[in-house]
């Protein structure tokens, strides 16, 4: 059981770098420091906007609409947060 208990800690980790790696990459388009055009650039943010819009899409959906600010990331990594910290306190379920 402490396996699963590390896998689940290992894919909250993964999801976590993922969806950090959007949140700079979006600025970084923003602000014209990369460019989509570029085929290493586009592939890695598409593939990214493909991974994350199933759990970016309902936060959307859920939250207010705030202009041009996206605030899904940011619920997206506290949900996250709070997963793990459950998962850590009810470490005992797991031996």
């Amino acid at each position: 059981m402490t396996s699963i208990f590390q896998i689940l800690l290992m894919i909250i980790g993964v999801a976590r770098f993922m969806i950090f790696a959007h949140f700079i990459m979006s600025w970084l388009i923003s602000f014209q420091v990369l460019n989509v055009r570029q085929s290493l650039v586009a592939q890695v943010w598409y593939g990214l906007e493909r991974l994350l819009d199933p759990i970016y899409r309902p936060l959307r959906n859920f939250l207010p609409r705030m202009g041009g600010l996206d605030l899904s990331p940011v619920v997206a990594l506290l949900g996250l947060e709070a997963i793990r910290i459950i998962l850590i306190n009810n470490i005992s379920m797991f031996y």
